[in-house]
């Protein structure tokens, strides 16, 4: 695993790599290098076949602060350049930043995301593209764009309309107001609730250790299943199953399952196979 990366910790044990931001003293803000470090990260353990589940945790007084200043202040400004030319280069820039948290659905494990207090602007698109969140009782969450003037770009009003009801969800994005950890629960944004940060990871890492335990592959055609769904009609998914079982179905996993609860003993199963060149995902 590289450790040429400034903005994040890591530690792959178990089969769960756990991801950490670790600028807790900066409140974790989203700096240039996180734009860029964040998706090699996730590429790399995707890549390497090692991890069946995926827990992106934080340290400090709050998960994240969301998009430093400098990431808006640090472009090119365009100042002389033909307009258009400065705007296409705008679109190219967001999709960027667009892919950073996307390729946390590409991946081919489970992610789950630690919340421990502020969840705020950029942060939230992070946390809506991970599998699923868990939160402390201090946890809130807010779209902080609209309080600055700004329409979030980055994935939060293209995922979190799917995630909780559409008039929460239009709420928080139009008043830019912060969901305490306990009404996020209570409309799904969040899986549970826990006492402290300490409690959090202890329990998340409980849950990635479970979804860990089970075969790989049957783990990746799950998600790819539900990630599909999200976006295609009920017709298309179920074509895409079927297509994906044709060829990623294979009985050995299945054998062991049986064999494992017969003989009263945990199932082994195959890790996922690396990547060549260091991609994998899909990514």
């Amino acid at each position: 695993m590289d450790d040429g990366y400034t903005c994040f910790d890591t530690d792959i044990s178990d089969g769960i790599a756990t991801v950490t931001l670790c600028r807790g003293d900066e409140l974790n803000t989203m700096v240039p290098a996180f734009w860029d470090e964040l998706p090699r990260l996730v590429r790399e353990i995707d890549a390497s076949g090692d991890a069946r589940a995926m827990v992106v945790a934080s340290t400090g007084r709050h998960f994240s602060a969301g998009m430093d200043l400098s990431v808006f202040t640090g472009g090119g400004g365009g100042s002389g350049h033909e307009v258009g030319r400065v705007r296409a280069n705008l679109r190219s820039n967001v999709l960027h930043l667009q892919e950073t948290f996307s390729c946390f659905e590409k991946a081919r494990m489970p992610v789950l995301a630690a919340v421990q207090g502020g969840c705020i602007g950029g942060a939230v698109d992070l946390v809506t593209a991970c599998d699923m969140r868990y939160a402390t009782e201090d946890a809130f969450f807010c779209v902080q764009e609209i309080n600055i003037g700004m329409t979030a770009d980055v994935g939060t009003l293209q995922r979190l309309p799917k995630l909780i009801p559409d008039g929460v969800c239009r709420e928080l994005a139009y008043t830019g107001r912060r969901m305490p950890a306990a009404e996020a629960k209570s409309v799904g944004l969040v899986n549970q609730v826990f006492a402290d940060h300490e409690a959090l990871l202890e329990g998340v890492q409980a849950v990635a250790a479970e979804i860990a335990a089970k075969s790989p592959l049957a783990i990746w055609g799950t998600k790819e299943m539900v990630r599909y769904a999200r976006d295609h009609s009920t017709a298309d998914s179920l074509d895409h199953i079927a297509t994906w079982q044709a060829g990623m179905f294979q009985p050995a996993d299945m054998v062991e399952s049986f064999t494992a609860k017969a003989e009263g003993r945990d199932p082994k199963f195959e890790d996922l196979l690396p990547f060549e060149g260091g991609i994998g995902g899909g990514l």
